[in-house]
């Protein structure tokens, strides 16, 4: 099994597409941070587009699918939803924006 690391926790993070928009949610700029911790535990820190967007446990449980793909469990990743900052569209990256016609 290859060393878990923080590029391939973004890199399978970027696999995941916003069901709405069908853009990865890494290029939307809903990934805040990545936490990978000696312990072997993973701590997300993301944002959605809206407060009370009620995708956020889709998201989360396409994101865990992919995750253990690189041989995480359920147990060893955290989801933190954050809404500090705020997300705005200044997050989006440029491929996304083509993407979108913005």
């Amino acid at each position: 099994m290859p060393k878990i690391t923080t590029n391939a926790i973004k890199d399978k993070l970027a696999e995941v597409l916003d069901p709405e928009l069908n853009i990865s949610i890494v290029d939307l700029g809903l990934i805040y941070k990545v936490d990978l911790q000696k312990s072997g535990r993973t701590k997300i820190t993301m944002t959605l587009t809206t407060i009370g967007c009620p995708l956020f446990s889709l998201i989360q449980q396409e994101a865990k699918s992919k995750l253990k793909e690189l041989g995480l469990s359920d147990e060893t990743i955290e989801f933190e939803l954050t809404f500090d900052p705020p997300w705005s569209m200044d997050k989006i990256s440029e491929r996304a924006k083509a993407m979108l016609g913005i």
